[in-house]
């Protein structure tokens, strides 16, 4: 079955340039986070636009989206560079982002609708499902929703912004955290604790599991980024 083109999913009357550049935004977000574009790389245009059939015009409207998420940098006279933070950066990120979950899973617990719970409860089951087919992406993609959703149930637009903002710059972060299949399985471990203390409302405990799901994923990472840093050395 051969590719659809990005452009051809979008060719009704009713959808518009901007349209399209978001949806490029997702393809390149999917690269970015399956380092397809490894950090430090240069975003070859000419090569992009080949790749998925588009004009530059809204690829560039797509890299100065992801700029402005913190997962590209526009750098004069050299293009787009995906964004390659170090350790002590990802460390720092990731323990702000824990205090905002932490802080989101304790007014959660107050504020959530049983409806909305629910929906958690069917996005959980459907990241299960894509676990047990090898799916990462999309395990990946339900995850995140979960966690989205928690933050919105908080009912703070400011807490929304601000993890939006800074969850941007930790995509990749976070999908590199479970490549490792015994990792990959201790995180569903760590899921079905949460949703258990969401159904129940218990807010401390959320908040404790919350913060510490986020610790779990530094821990993740920097044992990956240990293991790049031998193996470099060794070559």
């Amino acid at each position: 079955m051969s590719r659809e083109p990005v452009a051809n999913r979008y060719k009704t009357n009713n959808i518009n340039r901007l349209n399209l550049s978001e949806q490029i935004a997702n393809s390149l977000r999917d690269m970015i986070v399956q380092n397809q574009l490894p950090p430090g790389d240069r975003i070859r245009e000419r090569e992009i636009c080949q790749r998925l059939e588009v004009s530059r015009t809204p690829l560039r409207e797509a890299l100065h989206k992801l700029a402005s998420e913190g997962l590209i940098d526009l750098v004069p006279n050299c293009g787009a560079i995906v964004t390659a933070p170090n350790a002590g950066e990802i460390a720092d990120m990731l323990q702000v982002l824990g205090v905002m979950e932490a802080f989101a899973g304790e007014r959660a617990c107050e504020l959530i609708l049983e409806e909305e719970i629910n929906e958690i409860k069917a996005l959980q089951y459907e990241m299960l499902a894509a676990f047990s087919r090898g799916d990462r992406l999309g395990y990946f993609k339900l995850n995140q929703l979960i966690h989205l959703a928690i933050i919105k149930a908080a009912r703070s637009e400011t807490l929304l912004s601000l993890h939006t903002r800074l969850n941007a710059r930790l995509y990749r972060i976070r999908y590199q955290s479970n490549l490792r299949n015994e990792l990959w399985e201790s995180a569903v471990k760590e899921h079905d604790a949460i949703m258990a203390a969401l159904e129940n409302r218990e807010a401390s405990e959320l908040s404790t599991l919350l913060r510490q799901h986020l610790r779990s994923t530094w821990e993740k990472v920097s044992e990956l980024m240990e293991e790049d840093d031998h193996t470099s050395s060794a070559q």
